[in-house]
């Protein structure tokens, strides 16, 4: 059973790293969004293509308040809880079948 509970582990470690990673791309893309940036770079490009499908769903739920687009801190906010749930739960039950 330790095969599946280093499976288990090593998925969570992943998991964890890549919804990290994403979280600070989504930050990121919100402060080009308060500066003034190069729209056609590459690198701004690659952020909006990578975070505008998630943005674009909140936006349609999340109106924005103020002229302030709120979109980003839901996502992030998702994103958190959704990140502990599931690397939590995959670690116990990594530990629970050990």
């Amino acid at each position: 059973m330790f095969v599946f509970s280093n499976l288990f582990l090593s998925i969570a470690d992943l998991l964890d790293i890549l919804i990290t990673l994403y979280i600070w791309v989504v930050i990121i893309r919100a402060i080009l969004s308060w500066i003034r940036f190069d729209p056609y770079s590459p690198i701004t490009q690659f952020l909006v293509r990578v975070t505008e499908p998630a943005l674009s769903r909140i936006r349609r739920i999340v109106p924005i308040i103020a002229g302030l687009d709120l979109s980003p801190l839901v996502l992030i906010l998702g994103l958190s809880i959704a990140e502990g749930f599931l690397v939590n739960t995959l670690r116990d039950l990594a530990y629970a079948i050990r």
